[in-house]
């Protein structure tokens, strides 16, 4: 009897989080206001390098983004020239629950619901409530040569993300950043699990290019730059990345 209980708390639990979340993301992307994004900096490895690169970054280290969303949105023809605001958010001393390895769908229905919470008791921004969270993890490179793969919940408005705490990758985080941000309000990948290559031609940037190869950008949600058919180079920076048509599409940008 406690068990299914329990079940029936969940379900309802469940019930009113899908439907708080899908308003807040209905509101967020109608894109007529610029949606407010907050990123949290935290010391991923505990290091002191990672502290020190936390501590360090200025109050428009992201603005890159900002300039990024604006000039694709003018390209798709978005009559709001300002789609976004991004804001630093004092750090955040704790780390955020790990999402599951190969879980179930209980197991990530679990992981969100962990993650919600946890990211309402940690969230520290002056001024208007932030409608999307970005929680960035920093990890030394000269301590971890890879990281856990980052994960932006599709249309959940949050995104935990594992970048490195390196001037030098700059560029390559806020491809990760932009790329998470935008599964947040919907976006879907476009490459291929198994080896990380474009999927044509929704992941291509410039699918009708003749000849195909080299491609000279990526699509943002494809992840790389397509230089031959079995070859794809991760983009420097933003000014190297494209939100193609089937992205625009997904989060509200262009009609279906």
């Amino acid at each position: 009897m406690f068990r299914v209980l329990r079940i029936v708390v969940l379900l309802l639990i469940l019930a009113t989080v899908a439907q708080e979340a899908w308003l807040a993301r209905s509101r967020a992307t109608e894109w007529k206001d610029a949606l407010r994004v907050a990123i949290y900096p935290i010391n991923g490895d505990g290091g002191a390098a990672a502290a020190a690169y936390v501590q360090g970054l200025p109050p428009n280290a992201y603005a890159a983004i900002e300039r990024f969303f604006a000039e694709e949105a003018a390209r798709h023809g978005l009559e709001n020239t300002r789609p976004l605001t991004v804001r630093l958010a004092p750090p955040v001393a704790s780390l955020p629950p790990q999402p599951p390895r190969n879980g179930g769908r209980f197991d990530n229905v679990r992981w969100s619901l962990q993650m919600r919470w946890w990211a309402w008791r940690h969230d520290d921004v002056p001024g208007m409530t932030p409608q999307v969270r970005l929680f960035v993890l920093f990890f030394d490179p000269a301590t971890h040569s890879q990281l856990p793969h980052s994960v932006g919940v599709e249309r959940g408005l949050i995104g935990v993300i594992n970048a490195f705490a390196s001037r030098d990758q700059t560029g390559s985080n806020m491809v990760i950043i932009a790329h998470e941000l935008l599964h947040t309000v919907g976006a879907t990948d476009k490459y291929e699990f198994g080896t990380n290559l474009p999927r044509y031609p929704d992941g291509y940037a410039e699918p009708d290019r003749n000849p195909l190869y080299p491609q000279t950008f990526a699509e943002i949600m494809g992840g790389r730059i397509p230089v031959s058919e079995t070859r794809a180079e991760i983009p420097e920076s933003l000014g190297y990345t494209v939100i193609g048509d089937a992205t625009a599409t997904e989060i509200g940008w262009a009609k279906q």
